[in-house]
């Protein structure tokens, strides 16, 4: 009963749809705890109706993934892990020309393949590196748009919990979802640090090189010994993505693996408390809890799609089409880059993929080889005005001085930068398949 409604009143229409639905749902009384597992069965039912006909399918345990990739990101984004990296940054690239700019965004690639969450990566360099660049005199574009940019890289990089929700709509492997977006961030990265180093080299003032007396600050043997700080994330890398490509362990368990090197990582840095601890386990049911609903609510989406035969009827009206598989791609990529003006990734996500995905089977593409795709290009929306989220969070820690105008300004060559990593990526589909297709 819901504020004195019986359940049985949303349904007087039940001459609509099947008497054995009606009866499942006229049943319904225990406890929302007692609904939840693993597996969870939403739907279920054959009805008369084309219209209202709903295929059954589960949550899958895959999705465990999920939560534990946040809980990982949560407690690592409070072990103070990211804090040592930054000051061994500035040790060794410091004294460059560019050179925080540059070790911010080999920060943004180490912290993506820790975490797999964009906010993380964007608030902490916010944060940290911000304020060091603009004392530094660094141009504010190049200063903003490093950190937009290389923050994103969390879309792409393993664990990446939008690579996870993506690979369990699309109903393909995680495994080698998430090997497939290794070649492609690692290409990004280098776009980005290859940019910034020219451009500060033929324009030195737009990161110039600290004094000969802050140059001598550190020497050789300190720079040396502050490496021991970068042995902790090698060896999480290491421990979640070696796992999965070896064949030692499925995503959940290298996830799970990961979860255990970020709590080591926490207590070796005395910063496992209990207050820690609580606001990472809250913070990851809260946005595991939102994931999940919108999985179900995709799920739901696709089950209609398909019942009604929308998959089929696109897909042979594709094929029947006399035009260039290329072409189509293109389009399609044309259209994700103009919805993300407008939506969340996970939003085109839940209206694309059961759309395109049918297109690209009926065009002979690699469905892993088109979801990196989708995702480099859910990497663009991310710093895409009017909504990209990367925009906001980097002005929310931003200090003083620092306007929406500068921010805007700031991502227009990075996003020149990712267009150019997705042309690249559908010209020499290995960068994407080289890593999946060896997996054993």
């Amino acid at each position: 009963m819901l504020r004195g409604i019986k359940i049985n009143d949303f349904v007087p229409f039940n001459e609509a749809v099947s008497g054995e639905l009606y009866q499942k749902i006229s049943k319904i009384r225990p406890p929302i705890h007692t609904c939840y597992s693993s597996t969870t069965r939403v739907a279920s039912a054959s009805t008369a109706s084309p219209f209202l006909h709903f295929t059954s399918f589960t949550v899958p345990d895959s999705l465990a993934t999920t939560g534990s990739s946040i809980f990982m990101a949560f407690i690592l984004q409070r072990s103070g892990v990211i804090e040592d990296l930054f000051t061994v940054m500035r040790m060794w690239f410091g004294p460059f020309r560019g050179g925080l700019a540059i070790g911010t965004v080999i920060i943004c690639t180490v912290m993506a393949a820790m975490t797999g969450i964009v906010g993380a990566a964007v608030a902490t360099m916010g944060i940290l590196a911000l304020p060091a660049m603009l004392n530094r005199k660094y141009d504010k574009r190049i200063a903003l748009g490093c950190i937009c940019a290389g923050g994103t890289l969390g879309i792409l990089i393993p664990p990446s919990v939008i690579t996870v929700v993506y690979a369990v709509t699309a109903g393909v492997s995680i495994g080698k979802m998430f090997m497939g977006g290794v070649g492609p961030g690692i290409l990004l990265s280098s776009l980005f640090i290859i940019y910034i180093a020219v451009r500060c080299w033929l324009q030195p003032e737009l990161g110039p090189a600290p004094s000969k007396q802050e140059r001598e600050q550190y020497s050789f043997k300190v720079k040396l010994i502050a490496l021991r700080a970068v042995i902790l994330p090698i060896l999480l890398i290491i421990g979640v993505l070696g796992s999965i490509y070896a064949g030692i362990a499925s995503p959940t368990e290298a996830a799970g693996v990961g979860c255990v090197g970020a709590i080591i990582s926490a207590a070796i840095y005395r910063k496992l408390t209990w207050e820690n601890l609580r606001e990472s386990v809250y913070s990851t049911a809260r946005t595991t809890a939102m994931i999940l609903w919108i999985t179900i609510g995709a799920r739901c989406f696709i089950s209609v799609f398909s019942a009604v035969g929308g998959d089929e009827l696109i897909a042979h009206f594709v094929s029947g089409m006399e035009i260039n598989r290329w072409i189509v791609l293109i389009l399609i990529q044309l259209m994700l880059v103009f919805l993300g003006l407008f939506l969340d990734e996970i939003g085109i996500i839940l209206l694309c993929v059961p759309i395109f995905l049918p297109i690209i089977k009926a065009l002979n593409f690699d469905p892993i080889w088109f979801g990196i795709l989708f995702l480099v290009n859910a990497q663009m929306d991310y710093i895409t005005p009017p909504f990209g989220y990367t925009l906001f969070y980097l002005k929310g820690v931003a200090p003083e001085g620092v306007t929406m105008g500068d921010i805007y300004r700031s991502i227009i060559p990075f996003v020149l930068l990712q267009a150019i990593g997705l042309a690249l990526c559908m010209l020499f589909p290995q960068i994407v398949l080289w890593l999946p297709n060896l997996m054993k």
